[in-house]
């Protein structure tokens, strides 16, 4: 298949993609989590501490600017909200004086634990009527398309 020639399916794929969403956007689905959760935070603050969250290490502005696919300053912003908040914190990077990384505090994290949970238990009503195998098959092909998309973005850039 060439980019001149996309396949049917490939076709009915994106306006639903764009209907999904479009559905969570309406639907406010981050700012009803959030509120779910007990968090007083915007759309983007969210982002910066799940994205904190589910990191494996604290990280630096850059660092997470690049994993939202947004520019530094914003996320300078944010971060700086959220420690106002106390539900980040700077520490010390080790291998750069200069540097620091952020890092949720244990607040932080207890917020992220609630704000998860409440996308999980929406996620699981939603699709509550489908069979094991389904579920099973929604998350092996939604990850491999995101690690897919993923890549060959990553490759556009690179080009």
């Amino acid at each position: 298949m060439n980019a001149e020639s996309p396949s049917a399916e490939v076709l009915a794929v994106v306006p639903r993609l764009a209907q999904l969403s479009n559905a969570v956007n309406r639907g406010r689905l981050t700012e009803r989590a959030a509120e779910a959760a007990g968090l007083a935070l915007d759309r983007p603050a969210v982002g910066v501490l799940m994205t904190l969250h589910m990191a494996d290490r604290p990280l630096r502005i850059g660092e997470i600017a690049d994993r939202m696919q947004v520019v530094g300053p914003h996320v300078t912003r944010q971060v700086q909200g959220l420690e106002r908040r106390g539900l980040v914190h700077r520490v010390a990077d080790p291998h750069d004086r200069r540097a620091s990384l952020i890092e949720p505090t244990s607040e932080g994290t207890e917020a992220a634990n609630r704000y998860a949970a409440s996308l999980v238990g929406w996620f699981s009503q939603a699709i509550a009527d489908w069979s094991d195998e389904e579920r099973a098959d929604l998350g092996r092909l939604l990850g491999r398309l995101v690690d897919d998309v993923t890549a060959h973005l990553g490759r556009l850039d690179e080009g």
